[in-house]
C-alpha cells in the first residue's frame, strides 16, 4: 500500500518538482534521481515491491550487450588523445584552412569535427582541441570571445559527429537500432561543422580584427599535414564503415577502434604503461558516472511509471488538437531550459521516458523507426545546445578554465552567433525530416 495518500499524478509531478530543486542546490543528478526515484517507489508501492525491484534491476540494466560499447567509445577516445591525433588535425586543417581570414578558427571546428568522430564526447572534444588550438588563435592574436567561443561550440560536435554516447544511450531506451542512429546522424553532424565555419566566416566580415588570417602554408606542407591523419581516416572508415555497412555491431566496431587507437598511441604517440594505466583509471571512472546517472534513471524512471505520468501525458498531447510540429517545438523550448541546469546525458535520460510515449501517439506521417531516428537526431542538437548555454554551458566552463585570460562572459558572448547557427539547424532538421533520413534509407536500400 502506499505510504502517502497521493494520486499517481500528484506523485509525480511533486517528484519532478523535487528533482529540480534538487538540481537547482547542486545536488549531482545521478544522486537526486536516485535519491527521489527510491522514495517516490517506495512511497508508491511499499518496501517489499522497491527491494524486489532493485534486486533485478541493477543486473538487467548493466548486462546489457549494447550498453558494453559506451565504455569500449570512451576508451577509443582516450587512446586518440593519448596518440596525438587531436594535433595532428588541427595542423591539418590549420594548413588548408589559415590563410584565410578567421582560418584558424575554422581550423578549430574541423579539428573539433575530426576528434568527434573516433571520441564520442563533447567535453573530451572541447578539452583536448582546446589544448591544441587555443595557442595558435592567441598567436594570430583572435579576439578572446571568438577563440573560445568557436572551441567551446567545436566541442559539441563530440557528441554529434558518430559515434555519439549520447546517442548509444537514446537508442537503448527507445529500443532503436544503435548503426542506423549512428548513420542519421551524419549529415546533420556535416551541417552543424559547415554551419560554425559560415558563422566564424560572418563575424569576421562584421569585425575584421577578430580573426586575422595566417599565413599561407606551401603546397608540400598543406599535403604533409594531410597524410599525418592517415592514423583517424583509417579508424573511422574501418570503424563507422564496419558499423554502417554491418559487417559488424556496434560493440565490435568500438572494440576494433580500441585496438586500433591502442596501437597508434603506442607507436605515435609513444605510450607507455603509465599511459595505458592512466587511460583505464580515467576510462573506469567516467563510465562508472555515467552508469550511476543511467542507474537513477532507470529507478527515477519506474516512478513515473507507476504514477502513470507519461501516459496521461501522452493522452493529453494526442487529443489536444495541437500540430505535432508545435508539440516538438514545446519539447525543444523545454530541453533548452533544463539546459540551464543539467548536461546532455542527464536531460536524455530524464525526458526520453516522458517525451517518448508523447511522440509515439502522434501522427507524423512516417514509420515509427523512422521518428525514432528523426526525434533521436532532434533531442541530440538541442541537448548539445545546452552544452554552450549559461549557467552550467559545461563547453564553456572548460575551455574557460585553459584560457585563463578571457573572462567567462567573453566566452558566453562568443557561442551566441554559434548558438543562432544552431537554431537554424534545429528548425531545418525539423522542417525536413529527410535530411535525417536519407542515409539510412539509402543503405537500407542496398
Amino acid at each position: 500500500m502506499p505510504l502517502i495518500d497521493l494520486t499517481g499524478l500528484q506523485f509525480g509531478i511533486t517528484g519532478f518538482v523535487i528533482l529540480m530543486t534538487l538540481l537547482a542546490i547542486r545536488v549531482p543528478i545521478g544522486v537526486a534521481m536516485l535519491a527521489v526515484g527510491i522514495l517516490g517507489y517506495l512511497s508508491i508501492a511499499g518496501p517489499v515491491a522497491l527491494m524486489s525491484y532493485l534486486k533485478t534491476e541493477v543486473y538487467w540494466r548493466f548486462t546489457t550487450y549494447d550498453l558494453s560499447v559506451a565504455p569500449l567509445f570512451i576508451m577509443m577516445g582516450q587512446f586518440a588523445a593519448k596518440a596525438g591525433l587531436s594535433q595532428a588535425l588541427f595542423t591539418a586543417a590549420h594548413r588548408w584552412l589559415g590563410h584565410f581570414r578567421g582560418g584558424v578558427a575554422m581550423a578549430a571546428v574541423g579539428g573539433c569535427a575530426g576528434f568527434g568522430a573516433i571520441s564520442g564526447s563533447s567535453l573530451a572534444t572541447a578539452a583536448i582541441m582546446g589544448q591544441a588550438a587555443l595557442p595558435e588563435l592567441k598567436r594570430f592574436n583572435y579576439s578572446g570571445s571568438l577563440a573560445t567561443g568557436c572551441l567551446a561550440a567545436g566541442g559539441t560536435l563530440g557528441i554529434l559527429i558518430p559515434p555519439s554516447l549520447i546517442l548509444i544511450i537514446y537508442a537503448i531506451m527507445v529500443e532503436a537500432n544503435i548503426a542506423t542512429l549512428f548513420q542519421a546522424a551524419l549529415i546533420p553532424g556535416i551541417l552543424a561543422a559547415l554551419g560554425y565555419m559560415l558563422v566564424i566566416s560572418l563575424v569576421v566580415r562584421i569585425f575584421p580584427d577578430s580573426g586575422p588570417a595566417a599565413p599561407k602554408a606551401s603546397r608540400r606542407d598543406r599535403w604533409r599535414a594531410l597524410a599525418d591523419i592517415w592514423a583517424v581516416l583509417l579508424i573511422f572508415i574501418l570503424v563507422m564503415g564496419g558499423i554502417y555497412s554491418g559487417i559488424f555491431t556496434p560493440t565490435e566496431g568500438a572494440s576494433i577502434g580500441c585496438v586500433g587507437t591502442f596501437l597508434i598511441a603506442i607507436t605515435r604517440g609513444g605510450m607507455r604503461w603509465g599511459g595505458i594505466k592512466e587511460v583505464f583509471f580515467s576510462t573506469a571512472s567516467t563510465t562508472g558516472l555515467i552508469f550511476l546517472i543511467i542507474l537513477g534513471a532507470a529507478i527515477f524512471n519506474a516512478f513515473l511509471g507507476f504514477t502513470e505520468l507519461p501516459n496521461e501525458l501522452a493522452d493529453y498531447f494526442k487529443n489536444s488538437g495541437l500540430p505535432p510540429v508545435t508539440v516538438i517545438m514545446m519539447m525543444v523550448v523545454i530541453y533548452i531550459l533544463l539546459g540551464f541546469i543539467m548536461d546532455s546525458l542527464s536531460m536524455i535520460l530524464l525526458t526520453v521516458p516522458i517525451f517518448w510515449p508523447i511522440i509515439a501517439a502522434l501522427d507524423f506521417g512516417m514509420p515509427v523507426d523512422d521518428v525514432k531516428l528523426w526525434f533521436g537526431i532532434i533531442s541530440l542538437i538541442v541537448v548539445e545546445v545546452g552544452l554552450i548555454t549559461p549557467p552550467v554551458g559545461l563547453n564553456v566552463f572548460v575551455i574557460s578554465s585553459m584560457a585563463k585570460d578571457v573572462p567567462m562572459i567573453e566566452t558566453f558572448k562568443g557561442v551566441i552567433p554559434f548558438f543562432l547557427s544552431d537554431a537554424v539547424r534545429v528548425v531545418i532538421i525539423i522542417w525536413l525530416p529527410s535530411l535525417t533520413l536519407f542515409l539510412p534509407h539509402l543503405l537500407a536500400a542496398d
